[in-house]
C-alpha cells in the first residue's frame, strides 16, 4: 500500500526483536515505524519502548486490532493508533499526519 503511494520501505521484520535489531543497525533511522502489536518473540509494546528507549522522537505508528492495548501504546509514545482492519486511505492519511507533526500525534486514526 506504501510503495503504491510513493513511500520507500526500508526494512521489514517478521517479529520485534528483529525490529528492535534492524533499527538498531541503521545508520539513518526511518521517519516512521509501523508496528503490530501480536508479534512473536516481542510484542510490539515491547518493541515501540525499546525503539523509543534509542531514539526518543521516532514516530511510530501502532496498528492492532486489539483495541485494549490503544491507551497503552499511545502512553509509551505511539504517535498514532491505527485501528484494523483499515483501509488504504485511512494509513496513507495516518502516515502523512505523522510525517507532517513535528512531535508525536497521540491520536487514533479511526473509529471503528
Amino acid at each position: 500500500m506504501l510503495k503504491s503511494k510513493g513511500f520507500d520501505i526500508i526494512e521489514k521484520a517478521n517479529n520485534g526483536e528483529i525490529a528492535i535489531s534492524i533499527f538498531k543497525s541503521l545508520s539513518e533511522k526511518p521517519d516512521i515505524i509501523l508496528l503490530d502489536y501480536r508479534m512473536p518473540v516481542k510484542n510490539g509494546l515491547e518493541a515501540a519502548k525499546e525503539i523509543l528507549s534509542l531514539k526518543k522522537k521516532s514516530k511510530i505508528i501502532f496498528a492492532s486490532a486489539d483495541n485494549s492495548i490503544k491507551n497503552e501504546a499511545i502512553s509509551i509514545g505511539a504517535s498514532i493508533f491505527l485501528k484494523k482492519p483499515f483501509t488504504h486511505e485511512e494509513l496513507i492519511t495516518s502516515v502523512n499526519k505523522a510525517l507532517n507533526s513535528p512531535n508525536r500525534v497521540n491520536s487514533e486514526a479511526n473509529s471503528t
